[in-house]
């Protein structure tokens, strides 16, 4: 498939791009470089070969979610600059 002229002035319309007139040429070499190795990737046999996510079968582990109490608020506050209600206190953010 070759990209004509008013293919890629299209194109580049519908981007919102403006293309010199001394680019134009350029453009279409490299749009159709683009477009024919995606015809290659397209073409490539993918008979018998097992869908992959990544390299590797490696996979994040998770931890469940615990609710811990934790008792020893005071050393905890010790180090906090403003403290009220057993809580950190800190400036309003609007």
């Amino acid at each position: 498939m070759k990209v004509e002229r008013q293919e890629l002035l299209h194109i580049a319309k519908l981007a919102n791009l403006t293309i010199k007139e001394e680019e134009i040429e350029n453009y279409l070499v490299n749009l159709q470089d683009i477009l024919n190795y995606a015809n290659i990737v397209n073409k490539a046999d993918v008979d018998g070969l097992k869908e992959t996510i990544a390299a590797n079968e490696n996979y994040n582990v998770f931890r469940k979610d615990e609710i811990v109490k934790f008792e020893d608020t005071e050393s905890l506050l010790q180090n906090a600059p403003d403290a009220e209600l057993h809580m950190f206190k800190i400036p309003k953010v609007l």
